[in-house]
């Protein structure tokens, strides 16, 4: 079953539901439809055309904020689906600090990169072979973030969620 995205009152993204959770929001009117999927939900009376997203009708306040899962399709996002040392399309991920040599599987540690840059670099630090990051590794933050880390992300969902800093991935890069 697919999943739909959930907005604020305000817009900000929440999370990722259901379909079935969804349709029955939108059914009981706690949130209204904002953009349809092309699954359409039959019933005895009719079909109705389920939700991609939709958008609450009252504000709910989240009293704190988890931290972004680090996964393979939110760092290649963070990234923009780079290599981070040679800018090429990003196929893999890498250790910046090799793991073989102390270093954590953590966000300002992991970053994406080419097959060539990946194997030449191999058990390396960055010092042994003279290379630079282009841009220091972080952990992003924000709920547009943590939406995208959860798994797959659906292209409707893109222009709700880049206000809060996630681009779009360019096709090379969300398949890899």
């Amino acid at each position: 079953m697919s999943q739909t995205l959930v907005l604020n009152a305000t817009y900000e993204p929440l999370g990722v539901v259901s379909e079935r959770r969804a349709l029955i929001l939108v059914l009981n009117q706690r949130a209204i439809s904002v953009e349809s999927s092309e699954r359409i939900f039959h019933f005895a009376s009719g079909e109705m055309i389920l939700p991609s997203v939709i958008r609450l009708v009252k504000f709910v306040r989240i009293p704190y904020r988890h931290s972004v899962p680090l996964s393979r399709r939110a760092l290649f996002a963070r990234d923009g689906g780079r290599c981070v040392y040679c800018s090429a399309p990003a196929a893999s991920i890498d250790h910046v600090i090799p793991r073989s040599r102390g270093g954590s599987h953590a966000w300002e540690n992991v970053v994406s990169a080419c097959h060539r840059c990946n194997h030449l670099k191999a058990d390396k630090t960055l010092k042994e072979i003279g290379w630079k990051l282009r841009a220091l590794p972080r952990e992003p933050v924000g709920a547009a973030w943590r939406i995208l880390g959860t798994g797959r992300t659906e292209p409707r969902w893109i222009p709700y969620l880049a206000p809060f800093g996630v681009e779009p991935l360019t096709h090379s890069a969300a398949s890899a």
